[in-house]
């Protein structure tokens, strides 16, 4: 195990947090809301339509997987994922189209927030004017904000069951195909650990997050 500076590690925390959770839980939230304007109340009546981020942690993915990264990253690395909202496709009303639209909401949350974190840095530089240990929490939190959430939505829509671009796909191909993916949702996160081991992930997502993060930047006038 990497020697980890406790205070780093709690600095990191400190910064890490609050955009982490926002993005996980307004993820799921939104596919949750999209949901029940077309037809499905599952998440509602589950107690899931809401921002308090105890409703949708995920002992593995939102507390297990993000403190092992962070130890053996030596604080350099955090990510981790909510408990998904659920949701029974067959109540929506169109369920092929609407599928598409609950799945593509949660990304399209993501962007939202790394906007608002964006914005937010603008404002801070051009209207706010923070210095001092205030400014830099504050821009330690936007940068995080929209790596973040650039993360977990170019993540998100890989075009792998059960990931939110595995059910976009499912959707747009015809039935044979849309069942098909669907076969291959229990070997997804096989398929998502296959493609990590092998270093075919980076490859696969870096230009996306490049240009997303690049496009952030410029917004939040960052040099």
């Amino acid at each position: 195990m990497p020697d980890v500076d406790s205070a780093q590690l709690i600095r990191f925390l400190t910064v890490a947090a609050i955009p982490l959770l926002f993005a996980i839980t307004v993820h799921e939230v939104a596919h949750g809301w999209v949901a029940r304007y077309f037809g499905d109340p599952t998440a509602e009546r589950a107690g899931r339509l809401t921002l308090n981020p105890v409703k949708h942690i995920d002992p593995i993915g939102t507390i297990l997987v993000p403190l092992m990264l962070l130890v053996f990253s030596g604080g350099r690395m955090m990510f981790g994922w909510a408990k998904p909202v659920p949701v029974a496709f067959g109540n929506l009303r169109n369920p092929r189209r609407d599928m598409i639209l609950v799945a593509a909401a949660g990304p399209a949350s993501n962007l939202l927030m790394a906007t608002g974190w964006a914005l937010l840095a603008a404002l801070d530089s051009n209207v706010l004017g923070l210095d001092g240990t205030t400014g830099a929490w504050l821009r330690g939190v936007c940068v995080a904000g929209i790596q973040f959430n650039v993360i977990l939505a170019v993540f998100n829509m890989l075009p792998v069951p059960p990931l939110d671009g595995g059910r976009v796909l499912a959707g747009l191909l015809p039935p044979p195909g849309a069942l098909f993916l669907h076969r291959l949702e229990p070997f997804g996160l096989l398929i998502i650990i296959g493609l990590m081991v092998s270093g075919l992930l980076w490859p696969l997502i870096e230009p996306f997050l490049l240009f997303f993060v690049d496009f952030f930047w410029a917004l939040a006038g960052f040099g």
